[in-house]
């Protein structure tokens, strides 16, 4: 999902704006039915005011075949 690398790497698009774009590609209603929540809340959640839980993010990221994953900025030794 190379649309996805490209919005993250770029610092001035925010996390739900690149969300919101990405699932309203794959239909929003389709994806907010594959993640378990309301067309309506899904919306709302990923809006430019919005702030989605950790597991409405995981949902939805889950329902895009995608998931959250966090690593160290450190080398491992």
């Amino acid at each position: 999902m190379s649309y996805w690398r490209e919005e993250m790497a770029d610092k001035t698009t925010s996390y739900r704006e690149a969300l919101r774009n990405v699932a309203q590609a794959r239909q929003m209603a389709k994806v907010a039915q594959d993640a378990g929540i309301q067309r309506e809340s899904l919306y709302r959640a990923l809006s430019e005011d919005g702030n989605p839980t950790l597991e409405t993010l995981t949902a939805v990221l889950e329902a895009l075949g995608l998931r959250l994953a966090v690593a160290s900025r450190h080398n491992a030794a």
